[in-house]
C-alpha cells in the first residue's frame, strides 16, 4: 500500500507539474508573437539572429504545449508509451533549452558590435524616412542621449557639422539642436550606445536565467516521469 500510494502522489505530481508546463507552453507562444510584433515597431536592430529569435521562442512554445499533452494525458490514463514518449520529448527541450541558454551568453560578448552597427545605419537613414526619425528620436529623448558614441556622430547632420536632431536637446525647442552639438548645456553629450547595449543585456541575462531554472524544473518532471514509468512497468495499478 506504501508503495501505490507514493506512486499515487507521484501521478498527481506528474499531472499538476504538466498542467504547469502547458501553461508555461503558452505562455512562451504569447510572448514570442509579442516580441515579434515588437521588433517590427522599433529599428534599433536589425540582425537577422535578432529577429529570428521571437520565431525560435514560438515554437519552443508549441512543442512545449505538445510535450505537455502527452504527459498530462500519461499520467492520468497511466499510459507507459505516452510518459515514455514525455521524457524523451522533455530531454531534448532541455538540451535544446541549455544550447539556446550557451549561445545567449556567446550573442552576449558580440551585442556591443551589433548595437554599434545598427544605430549607425539608424543614423545613416534619419531623413531617409519619418520612422527612422521617429525612432530614433524617441530612442535619444527617452534615454537622454545623442548620437550612437557621442553628439559628435551627428557631424553629417547638416552642412555646418555642429548641428544635432531636436529630440538630443536637454530642453527640446524649435531648432535647439543648431549650432550646439558639443554644448553640454543645450545638447546631451553622451551616445546611446551603452545605454541600448546595458538594457539589452539585462535582458538577455534573464532570459538565459529564466532557461535555466526552467530546465531544472524539467529534470524533475523527468525524474516523476521516470519513477511513474516505473511504477506501470512494475504491474503496481496506480489509482
Amino acid at each position: 500500500m506504501a508503495v501505490e500510494g507514493g506512486l499515487k502522489c507521484v501521478k498527481y505530481l506528474l499531472f499538476f507539474f504538466n498542467f504547469i508546463f502547458w501553461l508555461c507552453g503558452l505562455a512562451l507562444i504569447v510572448v514570442g508573437i509579442l516580441v515579434q510584433v515588437a521588433l517590427h515597431n522599433t529599428l534599433v536592430i536589425s540582425d537577422a539572429a535578432t529577429s529570428a529569435a521571437p520565431i525560435v521562442v514560438i515554437v519552443v512554445g508549441v512543442v512545449i504545449f505538445f510535450i505537455a499533452f502527452f504527459g498530462c494525458c500519461g499520467a492520468w490514463k497511466e499510459n507507459y508509451c505516452m510518459v515514455t514518449m514525455f521524457a524523451v520529448l522533455l530531454t531534448l527541450i532541455i538540451i535544446v533549452e541549455v544550447a539556446a541558454a550557451i549561445a545567449g551568453y556567446v550573442f552576449r560578448n558580440k551585442l556591443s558590435a551589433v548595437v554599434q552597427e545598427g544605430l549607425s545605419e539608424m543614423m545613416k537613414r534619419y531623413n531617409t524616412t519619418e520612422e527612422f526619425k521617429k525612432a530614433v528620436d524617441e530612442l535619444q529623448q527617452e534615454w537622454k542621449c545623442c548620437g550612437v558614441n557621442s553628439s559628435s556622430d551627428w557631424r553629417d547632420f547638416k552642412p555646418d557639422g555642429n548641428s544635432v536632431p531636436e529630440s538630443c536637446c536637454v530642453n527640446v525647442t524649435a531648432n535647439c539642436g543648431n549650432g550646439a552639438m558639443t554644448n553640454p548645456v543645450k545638447v546631451y553629450q553622451k551616445g546611446c550606445h551603452d545605454a541600448v547595449e546595458a538594457l539589452l543585456k539585462k535582458n538577455i541575462l534573464w532570459v538565459i536565467v529564466a532557461a535555466l531554472v526552467i530546465a531544472f524544473l524539467q529534470i524533475m518532471g523527468i525524474v516523476f516521469a521516470c519513477l511513474l514509468m516505473r511504477g506501470i512497468r512494475s504491474g503496481y495499478e496506480v489509482m
